[in-house]
């Protein structure tokens, strides 16, 4: 494994690290379609959508999800390639 690939397997389970990003990402895959708009993810989580659009951000860094704007939302989908590359980095630990 590269020094690069390390580092985005770190940032990947940096992301993932976080009880509420986990909880995020399943509630984006339980969405209609496979996504969510950030305006359906506050209630479930019970935390401002400032707080929410921040773990957001860091799961969309990390590469674990898409954003879409759409109008004056942000709509999340997996990343079902990244999902895939961080279950093969844990098996290949």
């Amino acid at each position: 494994m590269t020094v690069e690939d390390a580092e985005r397997v770190a940032r990947v389970f940096k992301a993932l690290g976080d009880p509420t990003r986990v909880r995020l990402l399943s509630l984006i895959a339980a969405g209609s379609g496979g996504e969510a708009c950030i305006c359906d993810l506050t209630e479930p989580v019970g935390l401002s959508q400032g707080t929410v659009s921040h773990h957001m951000k860091l799961l969309t860094e990390a590469g674990l999800v898409t954003r879409e704007q759409r109008g004056k939302w942000a709509y999340f989908a997996l990343n079902a390639d990244a999902m895939e590359a961080a279950a093969a980095a844990l098996r290949a630990v």
